[in-house]
């Protein structure tokens, strides 16, 4: 299996495509293999090369992007959707869902919401694509959306169930703390990130927080596992 996903972009506005393709770049394991700007393109790409990840817009000049789901699911059974536009009727959404589309982003997408929903489908895709037979706290990752199976809580919108896991698991390698600044390095985040997934544990109370003073300048605000 090849562990890097293949894109295919189809967004008949080339600025937002363009900017698509340059958030792809900036994530690890994904890489654009085109874009198509219209229906048709998007059938022939689809068509000649499989791609293992489609982002799709809904409206364009030819047809609407429900089709082109309709094509890709008829054609191209294995090819994953994300859905990114400005649509929000009902009857595209339930077409949406019922389409067995993996995520809906609404534009404009900022890159710390691409990013995010990038790599938690990356992580759903590499649980399936790598065991043929899954532990039930792996099931749920891959369908639960609002329950951690770490901690059985409701998250709220912006934190992904998947991402947080992670960062717990990081934190218990660092019994000293960490600021958000070094764990969005070493994880690969934003800081902003970072600092809203620490600052949601730390709501929960599995986290603390501290500030420790160095010999010059401000005091930094680490972010301290709760023992159990």
């Amino acid at each position: 299996m090849n562990d890097t996903v293949e894109v295919l972009i189809v967004e008949d506005d080339k600025r937002i495509a363009t900017i698509h393709q340059k958030f792809i770049e900036k994530i690890n394991g994904f890489q654009n293999i085109g874009v198509a700007n219209n229906a048709e393109e998007a059938f022939d790409w689809v068509d000649t090369v499989k791609p293992d990840l489609v982002l799709l817009d809904v409206f364009f000049p030819d047809k609407l992007g429900t089709d082109i789901l309709d094509f890709i699911k008829k054609n191209s059974p294995e090819t994953d959707i994300i859905f990114i536009t400005a649509a929000s009727e009902t009857e595209i959404l339930k077409k949406a869902f019922r389409g067995g589309v993996f995520d809906y982003l609404l534009k404009p997408v900022t890159f710390e919401k691409f990013k995010e929903c990038l790599e938690t489908y990356y992580s759903k895709r590499q649980l399936l694509e790598k065991n043929s037979r899954l532990e039930e706290h792996e099931i749920n990752e891959i369908w639960s959306t609002s329950k951690d199976p770490s901690f059985g809580e409701v998250t709220p919108k912006g934190i992904d169930v998947i991402t947080r896991s992670k960062i717990v698991e990081f934190l218990v390698s660092c019994p000293k703390g960490t600021t958000a600044e070094k764990l969005g390095k070493d994880m690969g985040l934003s800081r902003s990130t970072a600092r809203r997934y620490l600052e949601h544990l730390v709501s929960e109370q599995k986290v603390y927080t501290d500030l420790i003073y160095g010999t010059v300048g401000r005091p930094e605000r680490r972010y301290i596992l709760v023992e159990d």
